[in-house]
C-alpha cells in the first residue's frame, strides 16, 4: 500500500511552494507535486516581478486583503530567505484629462486598502523626479510602497525551506485524476503511480479549474491571459528611478516600465485572452504595441538594446477576485484565479489557506524546531561573490567568471548544483544564478556553462543541452 500523506499540494509555483512551506511548520506528512521539471518554472517565472501593495485592488476583496498582508510578510521575510527586494516606489502617470480625473478615486481606493501615503504629484514634480519621461503627462500619484523583487528566488526559497523541514517534493508529477477512497482519503493519479492524501490543496495555476472540477466544484473557469514583455539592456537602467505605472482599466493594470532586481528595464505586459494554456509565444503585434507604448512613456528607452523578449500566462477567471476556498466536507482546498498579484500575495495566501485548513479539521501542531535556509543572492543591488575578497579567499572559484554578462562565477554554479533542490537543466540553472540571462543570451558562455553543469551533475553535454534522444 502506498503511503498516505496528511496533505498533498498540487502545483509548485510560488503559491503552492508557499503553502508547502507554511505546512512544513506543523507535525504533518506533506508532499508537493509539480507537473514540470522544476519549481516555479511555469506562470511564476514569467511576470512583471513587482512587489505590489494592492493599493488599486477593489476594497473589501480577498485579493486586497491578502496582497496587503503578503507585501508585509515578504518585506519582513525576504532578507532571511535571500529574496532580493528593492522598495523603489512607483509613480502612476495620467496621460490625459480623463486619467487625471481618475486619480483622486484611486487615492481613495488606496486609503481604503490601508495605504494612506499615496499622494498626488504635480506635473513639475513628476518631470523633476523622472526627467526622461515622455512629454504630455498631466500628473501622477506616488505609491511609495511599491517595489521590485526576484520572481525566480521566491518560489525556490519557499520550496527549499519546505523540503528542508520534511515536505517531499515530486517533480515531473502531473496529476491526471483524483477520486475519494472509502476511508475518506484522496487518491491522485500521477505517471509514477497513485499518491494518497487525507487533504488536498489545489494550487495548480492555469489548471486549477480542471482540478477543482474533479473535486465536485465548478465555480470558476481559467482563461489564460498572455502577457508579453520586453527586457532592455542594463545600460537603460539610469533612464528611470521609479516604477512607472499606467492608470488601470477594468481588464488589466496596463503597460508599465520598471527596473528589475537584475539591473535591467522591463516594458510590458500585453493582455490577450487565449484558449491554449500552453501558448507562451511572443507576437509581432504584441511587441509592436509595447514598443509604441514605450516610445510614449520613456522615449529614450527605445534607443537602448533589447536583451530578451518573453511571455507569461496569468490564470485569469470570470471573477474579479481570487478563488480561494476550503471545503471541509471534501477535505479539499483551492487557491485558484491567482493573477499577477500572486507573487506579492503568496505568503499571505498560504497563511490564510492553512489557517482555513486548521479550522476545517486538519491538526496543526507546530514543530519545535525549523530549519532556515537562505538562498544565494542574485540581485544586482546586493553583495555578489565576485565582489567579496572574503568569499574569493574562502573559495577561489568565487572569483572565476564563467558568465561575463551577468558576472556569474564557477563557484556559484557549483554551489547550486549541490543545493537541496538542484537545477535539472540550463533553464533551472539560469533562474538560480542569472547565467545565460545577459546581453549575449548565452552566445558567448553556453558551452562553458553547459560543460561545467554536466560535470557537476554527471550528465552528458547532450542531456544538458536538451538534444532529442539524449
Amino acid at each position: 500500500m502506498p503511503r498516505t500523506y496528511d496533505v498533498a499540494v498540487v502545483g509548485a509555483g510560488v503559491v503552492g511552494a508557499a503553502v508547502a512551506r507554511e505546512l512544513a511548520g506543523y507535525q504533518l506528512a506533506c508532499v508537493l507535486l509539480e507537473a514540470g521539471a522544476d519549481v516555479g518554472a511555469g506562470t511564476s517565472k514569467a511576470n512583471t516581478a513587482l512587489l505590489h501593495t494592492g493599493f488599486d485592488a477593489k476594497p473589501g476583496t480577498l485579493e486586497a486583503r491578502l496582497v496587503r498582508r503578503g507585501h508585509q510578510l515578504l518585506r519582513e521575510q525576504a532578507p532571511t530567505l535571500g529574496i532580493p527586494v528593492e522598495p523603489v516606489g512607483a509613480l502612476l502617470v495620467a496621460w490625459n484629462e480623463e486619467q487625471l480625473a481618475a486619480l483622486p478615486g484611486i487615492a481613495d481606493c488606496a486609503a481604503s486598502n490601508g495605504w494612506p501615503d499615496v499622494r498626488p504629484v504635480t506635473v513639475q514634480e513628476l518631470y523633476r523626479r523622472e526627467p526622461h519621461l515622455g512629454p504630455g503627462a498631466h500628473g501622477a500619484l506616488e505609491v511609495p510602497g511599491e517595489g521590485i523583487l526576484c520572481p525566480f528566488t521566491a518560489p525556490l526559497a519557499f520550496a527549499t525551506n519546505a523540503v528542508a523541514n520534511g515536505v517531499e517534493l515530486r517533480l515531473r508529477s502531473p496529476v491526471h485524476g483524483a477520486h475519494r477512497l472509502s476511508d475518506g482519503a484522496h487518491e491522485l493519479t500521477t505517471p509514477a503511480g497513485p499518491v494518497r492524501a487525507r487533504w488536498v490543496v489545489n494550487a495548480a495555476g492555469l489548471r486549477s479549474d480542471e482540478l477543482d472540477r474533479w473535486f465536485g466544484h465548478a465555480g470558476f473557469t481559467v482563461t489564460p491571459r498572455r502577457g508579453e514583455l520586453i527586457v532592455f539592456d542594463k545600460l537603460a537602467r539610469p533612464l528611470l528611478r521609479h516604477i512607472l505605472l499606467p492608470v488601470p482599466t477594468a481588464k488589466t493594470k496596463g503597460v508599465l516600465i520598471a527596473p528589475t532586481v537584475f539591473g535591467n528595464v522591463l516594458l510590458g505586459p500585453t493582455a490577450d485572452d487565449l484558449n491554449d494554456k500552453t501558448d507562451t509565444s511572443s507576437t509581432a503585434a504584441g511587441i509592436g504595441a509595447l514598443l509604441a507604448q514605450g516610445r510614449r512613456i520613456l522615449p529614450a528607452l527605445l534607443d537602448e538594446e533589447v536583451t530578451a523578449v518573453y511571455a507569461g500566462l496569468r490564470a485569469a477567471t470570470e471573477h474579479p477576485d481570487y478563488q480561494v476556498a476550503v471545503h471541509a466536507a471534501e477535505r479539499y482546498a483551492c487557491a485558484g484565479g491567482i493573477r499577477s498579484t500572486g507573487l506579492s500575495a503568496s505568503l499571505a495566501i498560504a497563511e490564510h489557506l492553512v489557517a482555513g485548513l486548521g479550522e476545517a479539521g486538519l491538526p496543526l501542531e507546530p514543530k519545535a524546531h525549523l530549519e532556515r535556509i537562505r538562498m544565494p543572492n542574485i540581485g544586482e543591488a546586493f553583495p555578489r561573490p565576485y565582489r567579496s575578497p572574503e568569499a574569493v579567499a574562502v573559495n577561489p572559484d568565487n572569483g572565476r567568471m564563467v558568465c561575463h554578462c551577468e558576472r556569474v562565477t564557477r563557484g556559484e554554479l557549483l554551489d547550486v548544483a549541490k543545493s537541496l533542490i538542484p537545477p535539472r537543466d540550463l533553464d533551472g540553472l539560469r533562474r538560480r544564478t542569472r547565467a545565460l540571462m545577459g546581453r549575449c543570451q548565452g552566445f558567448y558562455c553556453t558551452a562553458t556553462v553547459a560543460a561545467l553543469f554536466a560535470e557537476a551533475t554527471g550528465q552528458t553535454m547532450a542531456e544538458v543541452l536538451g538534444v532529442p534522444g539524449a
